[in-house]
């Protein structure tokens, strides 16, 4: 893969169900030992993480990585705390707004840039029970238009 082009390894689609996501943040995630080579593996699950701003300093929970299959005893443990890799300025911003009612970080995605792992962070209010069903039958619409667009043309 040339070194400028980025490849997703894993995508969080609940976060676009669950939240509106408002800005979106990319950061470099602190890894050891063979997370790397799990993660270029593509063996990430993103299900249920989430980061929280903490100290100062953002983190990253629950994302699960899995153990490299030929690593020894330096393999890592699979849901850690990673820290995320943000300039001063953005945790500040993110600061404030995480501490309005209703906002949190949500990882969107991973991917691969220039050789170095990165997660993109999305700011998300959540959703309302009304608001996800409003978007199902939004989408539902477009997708009927598209397949009679598509039956039309032929």
């Amino acid at each position: 893969m040339p070194k400028n082009k980025s490849h997703a390894i894993a995508q969080n689609r609940k976060a676009s169900h669950d939240y509106f996501i408002e800005e979106t943040y990319e950061a470099g995630i602190v890894l050891q030992g063979t997370e790397i080579k799990s993660i270029r593996a593509g063996r990430v699950n993103m299900k249920d993480s989430f980061a929280r701003v903490e100290r100062g300093e953002v983190f990253l929970h629950n994302l699960h990585i899995s153990p490299y299959e030929q690593g020894n005893r330096y393999n890592h443990e699979p849901t850690r705390t990673r820290k995320l890799l943000l300039h001063r300025r953005q945790i500040n911003k993110l600061i404030g707004e995480t501490q309005q009612a209703g906002y949190s970080l949500v990882p969107l995605k991973i991917y691969i840039k220039n050789g170095v792992a990165k997660v993109l962070i999305g700011l998300g209010k959540g959703k309302k029970q009304y608001d996800k069903r409003e978007d199902l039958k939004r989408k539902q619409a477009k997708r009927e238009v598209d397949r009679a667009l598509k039956d039309s043309l032929r």
